[in-house]
């Protein structure tokens, strides 16, 4: 079976697949922290309540998911350290030898792009709750699936 280090997060890193969100450095507030893309005008915000469990429940890895019209935050509520897992996009999959995986502090949001391939959200040990942000419209398009060969994060 594959395994995938996990690294520690970056801005840098994580850059060509969304945004983290810290806390402001200075003053009460930080309007705009990132975009959150909405391709569709019909579309609705769903701020939905999300509970993750941790990778080691859910592994391996069979496959990525991305929302092509929408970008998708989430923004821990009660959550330790998790694992983000993303791919860049080749011709409409995911680029399975570009996997990489990320440990996220749980202080820490993410912002994914519209169509950024990534795994559903887990943590790295008890469960966590997450509020997360998409546009949906409840069509196939809100949310697209891609298998890929099965991977296990290491950490």
């Amino acid at each position: 079976m594959r395994t995938l280090p996990i690294e520690p997060i970056t801005a840098d890193a994580f850059a060509p697949f969304g945004t983290l969100l810290v806390g402001p450095a200075a003053g009460p507030r930080q309007d705009r922290a990132a975009e959150i893309e909405n391709g569709r005008p019909a579309a609705a915000l769903n701020l939905a309540l999300i509970r993750s469990e941790p990778f080691a429940d859910t592994m391996p890895l069979r496959r990525l998911e991305r929302h092509p019209h929408s970008a998708q935050g989430f923004l821990p509520l009660a959550v330790g350290d998790y694992l983000v897992v993303v791919a860049p996009d080749e011709c409409g999959r995911p680029d399975e030898a570009a996997l990489r995986a990320f440990r996220v502090p749980g202080d820490t949001g993410i912002v994914y792009r519209s169509g950024a391939w990534h795994a559903h959200m887990t943590t790295l040990s008890g469960p966590g709750t997450f509020a997360m942000l998409v546009h949906e419209d409840g069509s196939a398009e809100d949310c697209v699936f891609a298998p890929i060969a099965p991977v296990v994060p290491e950490a």
